[in-house]
């Protein structure tokens, strides 16, 4: 640990990024395993399986950014208390977030139980999907608590700079999921076929391992966070301030899942070639971005752990490194994506014609400004990590509502581009954002906060579990 913070605090600088990134990239790239296990086994159900888990998605995305916030509140503390050396104040971080977390997840998870069979009649889900979906939506809702857990878990460990460990247990719970899958769906032996709910079930199972593995971690404390018995009491006043800091972080993920859902519904008037078009290129998107992903995140521990050390102008080094660093790997994504579009859609649709040459033009038109994203991203992530989540929340609002889905709606409604007015939209955003972050950026106002200064957090709740764990 001291030979990590020493690289995070003083060492060069792009090796801290790459240290940490690799890791973060590679975990990423696994939890995509989830979603792609579950599509292979469940297309092998028909067309209606496939359908009830496209019709949960969306709803059970909701309500995992709205507790979201929370792990990035207690990931944003977490690695600005590591920087200022308050070990006392980390573990407590940790306590306070899985308090949190656990009372949200519990309290979300049930409404959307019970809310379920009302959502699916809102979204109006054919007869034949209906039953399905219900059933994969509330064992998904059920399984929240642990979705929740587990991610609070990645959250604080990248916040003290340790991200091999959720990757290790990301790698070990995907092989299991895969495993588990086809004896949930399809029954074997004693075991009965559930069908779509087997996806669904297996899932479960492998997220509340993952999440109890996080908490045994905490609790042997051998990764930069220990997590005390004793220090699960709920500290008002730090519930109170963690709140307010990562509020905006969930209604920043909401926004942004709300805008994917009202984009959905846009290019759905545009008839099957659209919305064929649109699924393809919007899967290779989710693909692109999870190598800025991981180096969003990288900048947004560094960035933290700096600024909590009061290395201000480190930080500042930092997010224009990782900018440049994400900006030049997703315009080589790009220039890749602009040559190859037809053999990569064709991967998808193998058969269509049709669906190639409109999937390859969405894909050469937004591939123009992805590096765009990669700017964006580290932006937003440095702001996250300095504690101005609001301006995070702020850039999502404005890319999603003010930007992209009006845009989006005039191009290809009120001018000849019709639906390629859809796919225009994507780089005119993406520029105009990045220009707003760095400019933004550049103004150098969220230099100023630093929530390590603030002292209310150190309450008799810690001194105590303090004292009785022997740290000073």
């Amino acid at each position: 640990m001291n030979d990590r913070r020493t690289l995070f605090l003083e060492g060069p600088i792009a090796r801290a990024l790459v240290t940490l990134a690799i890791p973060i990239i590679l975990t990423n790239i696994l939890q995509t395993g989830y979603q792609l296990t579950d599509a292979f086994w469940v297309g092998r159900l028909g067309a209606a399986a496939v359908a009830a888990v496209s019709v949960s998605f969306p709803v059970t995305f909701l309500v995992i950014a709205l507790g979201s916030g929370l792990a990035m509140a207690g990931a944003t503390l977490t690695s600005q208390y590591m920087g200022a050396g308050r070990q006392d104040l980390v573990n407590h971080v940790a306590a306070q977030t899985m308090i949190m977390v656990a009372i949200t997840s519990v309290i979300l998870g049930a409404l959307g139980y019970v809310l379920a069979p009302y959502l699916l009649e809102l979204l109006g889900v054919a007869p034949d999907v209906h039953d399905g979906a219900l059933g994969f939506m509330r064992v998904s809702f059920v399984g929240v608590i642990f979705v929740f857990l587990y991610a609070m878990f990645q959250a604080l460990m990248r916040g003290v700079g340790q991200t091999r460990m959720p990757l290790y247990i990301v790698l070990g719970t995907v092989i299991l999921n895969f495993l588990l899958d086809p004896l949930f769906i399809f029954g074997w032996g004693p075991m009965p076929a559930l069908g779509v709910v087997g996806a669904a079930l297996a899932t479960l199972v492998t997220q509340a391992l993952a999440a109890l593995l996080g908490v045994i971690i905490f609790l042997r404390g051998r990764h930069g966070i220990r997590l005390f018995w004793r220090a699960l009491v709920p500290d008002i006043a730090y519930i109170k301030r963690a709140f307010l800091l990562g509020f905006p972080g969930s209604v920043e993920l909401s926004t942004r899942g709300l805008g994917l859902m009202i984009m959905s519904f846009l290019v759905a008037s545009f008839g099957t070639l659209t919305i064929a078009a649109y699924g393809v290129g919007s899967t290779i998107l989710q693909v692109v971005t999870i190598p800025a992903m991981g180096m969003s995140m990288a900048v947004s521990t560094l960035v933290g752990q700096n600024i909590g050390a009061g290395n201000i102008d480190r930080a500042a080094r930092i997010t224009r490194l990782g900018t440049l660093l994400g900006f030049a790997v997703l315009s080589l994504a790009g220039a890749v994506a602009y040559l190859f579009a037809p053999a990569i859609v064709s991967v998808f649709i193998p058969n269509d014609g049709d669906v190639i040459a409109e999937g390859a033009r969405f894909i050469r038109i937004m591939s123009l400004a992805w590096g765009c994203i990669g700017i964006q991203l580290c932006i937003v992530a440095a702001f996250r990590a300095s504690g101005n989540m609001l301006i995070a929340m702020v850039i999502a609002l404005v890319s999603q509502w003010m930007i992209q889905f009006p845009l989006a709606y005039v191009l290809s409604k009120h001018t000849v581009l019709l639906a390629h007015g859809l796919w225009w939209s994507f780089p005119i955003t993406n520029v105009l954002v990045a220009i707003v972050s760095i400019c933004w950026f550049a103004r150098g106002s969220w230099k100023s906060t630093k929530l390590t200064e603030e002292s209310r957090l150190t309450t008799q709740v810690v001194q105590e579990a303090i004292i009785e764990e022997g740290i000073r």
